[in-house]
């Protein structure tokens, strides 16, 4: 999950902390999700992260007659509004 270019400039307790923070982020239920003021504190504090429940994005396999594909899909409930000029 770390871009070998980086090799050894980073420190992979500091790594494994944003990998647990945005897995946090991802959680399927929105509740479950921390807000932005706390993903701060988590980041910058040595406070100790929850283990992250099942993410909001899961890969499921779909059938279909001639063949059979994987596709993310998402169960967040998030509306999306497009505005247009009058």
């Amino acid at each position: 999950m770390i871009d070998a270019c980086l090799r050894d400039s980073y420190i992979p307790s500091e790594a494994l902390r944003c990998i647990q923070v945005g897995l946090l982020c991802l959680q399927l239920h929105p509740n479950d999700r921390p807000n932005m003021t706390y993903v701060l504190a988590m980041l910058t504090n040595e406070i100790v992260l929850a283990q992250p429940k099942e993410p909001g994005l899961i890969i499921q396999r779909v059938s279909n007659e001639r063949e059979s594909t994987t596709k993310p899909s998402s169960n967040n409930e998030v509306t999306i509004s497009l505005i247009g000029a009058r």
